[in-house]
């Protein structure tokens, strides 16, 4: 019995009760047979020892959760099983394996999580996932089981869990060990909870003509849209996807009808678009199809802005919008992102000025000039990033959201023109501007930006920024201290890694995860240029998502501590201690 571990004899285990031996494993007799368990109970780790065993059900006595002791399963799913080591008796004595027999521990883990996401068990999906980190499963192989999962399990299509899922795996470099942990664990949380008693989605079967042309299929998809007929649209969507259009001409045909009309769903339409294409990255091709088809439910009530009073009274923006559409249909746009053709400077202020007419006219004139579509978006992008540092803490606390909105939108117009170089998706560009001109009231006062007055000798430690964020209301302590660590010259990359675990320790609402990545997406976009409108650029984008994790936090962060508890229980550590 090489590496096992003796237990004692049968008739002392009888006669004493349950008996600890090392690595942590209790052995029972119970109804004339010997088992073994781990001894933690795998919910909260407490002593199974301790617990009562009854007609074959093991019971914690800390939470009441029920093992069959045989093999492991619990009557309590939320508990989770416990792992079950084999035994053998020879000459009357008992001999434990210290390995679980459990198996293959990675099907095991993966096998957990996708139960986990099924019953909405966050303990569940937390320990599946340290379970998979710390056995080197990639981290795309654990974010395409949730992705994989969410499109398939809800029946309202792509939502807030599925945007903060990818979103949190797009931004996995920036952040270390645990950071990733609580990345991905509350990704895949937020999509269990988003799914949870939705029901599964069925396709629909494409066309069974697939060799309608790629344009008649846009055309047709447009058409259904316009409608609200969702399901016509799904099956055109289908069809393309069964004739192979690859992916850029797939995001064409949907991005022009998310923009057919304006800013619509209040941007999330063009925001959720582009983070379900970049989700294709982390599943299988044969997935595809589950994952485009979850976008199309989100037309059947959207709402369109050209609709609104705001976008038509006192200043009617759509009138002037219309026709500067129409002018760049007729003359075309260059769909060139060599060169900008106008000032940066100038733009951006143009963009933050409160004459949207004249705003329609520039850029219209610089697209008709050939200037870049991708450097005019990125620019606007900018621009929204400063309506987030110039918002001032007197506004209603709601109005946090606005902003936001037209931030996120913004990164995905910009994000949506490098993927694609299809003209029409510059009317993103327009909706963007005209919701900074309509954001410019919560500016008004403006937030001081903050100076370098102050900057420390020795450069700050990141940590102190959690400090901070533990009380309300240090949006301006905190834009403050990030500027003295920046002009003291400290790094970005401890920074953003910081500013992650300042979100991710907190429960924190939906927009927050949308902050921190479109804004870590957009300073890597400025990281390739010198010179000080990119420095500033950069240093706006850091302010913009420090002030608003600041003004959201901190919270009761009870999914964090759940995490925490899986990691706890991984290693081995005590959660319950004794007198």
């Amino acid at each position: 019995m090489k590496g096992w571990i003796q237990a004692g004899t049968v008739e002392e285990l009888r006669e004493q009760g349950p008996k600890l031996i090392k690595g942590g494993i209790v052995v029972f007799y119970h109804e004339e047979e010997v088992h073994a368990l781990d001894n933690r109970c795998p919910h909260l780790g407490f002593p199974l020892h301790m617990g009562s065993l009854c007609n074959g059900i093991l019971t914690c006595h800390w939470h009441h959760a029920r093992f069959d002791v045989c093999s492991g399963g619990t009557l309590d799913p939320w508990a989770d099983d416990v792992p079950v080591h084999d035994i053998t008796v020879h000459d009357g004595l008992i001999w434990v394996n210290p390995n679980s027999r459990n198996g293959n521990q990675i099907q095991l883990y993966k096998d957990r999580l996708l139960s986990g996401l099924e019953q909405n068990i966050g303990l569940v999906i937390a320990k599946a996932i340290v379970g998979l980190m710390e056995a080197g499963v990639p981290e795309t192989e654990i974010t395409a089981i949730g992705i994989e999962f969410g499109v398939k399990q809800r029946r309202q299509g792509w939502g807030s869990g599925l945007t903060i899922l990818t979103a949190m795996a797009n931004v996995l470099p920036k952040l270390d060990k645990q950071g990733r942990i609580l990345a991905l664990f509350q990704g895949l949380l937020r999509t269990a909870r988003d799914s949870a008693g939705s029901g599964t989605r069925y396709l629909l079967d494409p066309l069974p003509n697939t060799g309608v042309s790629e344009e008649r299929l846009s055309g047709w998809y447009r058409d259904c849209i316009e409608v609200r007929d969702t399901r016509g649209a799904e099956r055109v969507l289908l069809t393309a996807v069964q004739a192979g259009a690859d992916e850029k001409r797939l995001f064409s045909m949907m991005s022009i009808a998310a923009t057919e009309h304006f800013y619509i769903n209040g941007g999330h339409t063009l925001d959720f678009h582009n983070k379900a294409f970049e989700s294709l990255k982390y599943v299988g091709l044969e997935q595809r199809k589950y994952v485009l088809a979850s976008l199309v439910p989100m037309f059947g009530d959207a709402s369109r802005s050209e609709e609104l009073h705001s976008w038509q009274s006192p200043v009617n923006l759509v009138q002037p919008l219309k026709e500067a559409f129409e002018d760049l249909s007729n003359k075309g746009v260059s769909s060139d992102s060599g060169g900008s053709g106008f000032d940066d400077e100038v733009l951006l202020q143009t963009l933050l000025g409160d004459e949207p007419l004249r705003t329609v006219r520039v850029l219209k004139e610089a697209l008709l000039g050939g200037a870049s579509p991708v450097r005019i978006s990125q620019i606007a992008a900018l621009a929204a990033a400063e309506r987030v540092v110039r918002f001032h803490t007197q506004n209603d606390f709601g109005d946090w959201i606005s902003v936001l909105h037209t931030f996120t939108h913004a990164h995905a117009v910009h994000e949506g023109l490098i993927r694609s170089t299809d003209p029409w998706l510059v009317r993103g560009i327009f909706h963007t501007a005209a919701t900074i001109y309509l954001d410019r009231f919560l500016n008004i006062p403006a937030a001081p930006r903050p100076t370098a007055t102050g900057a420390a000798e020795e450069v700050p430690q990141p940590a102190e920024l959690l400090e901070i964020l533990d009380k309300q209301q240090q949006v301006a302590p905190a834009a403050a201290w990030v500027i003295r660590y920046l002009r003291s010259g400290g790094k970005p990359e401890p920074l953003f890694s910081v500013l992650g675990h300042a979100l991710l320790r907190e429960d924190a609402e939906f927009h927050s995860f949308q902050m921190y990545e479109a804004a870590v997406s957009e300073y890597d976009r400025w990281t390739s240029e010198s010179g000080p409108f990119a420095e500033k650029a950069r240093e706006t984008l850091i302010l913009a998502v420090t002030r608003y994790l600041a003004a959201h936090a901190p919270t009761s962060r009870e999914t964090p501590h759940t995490a925490k508890i899986a990691w706890r229980l991984h290693r081995g550590e005590k959660l319950f201690e004794e007198e």
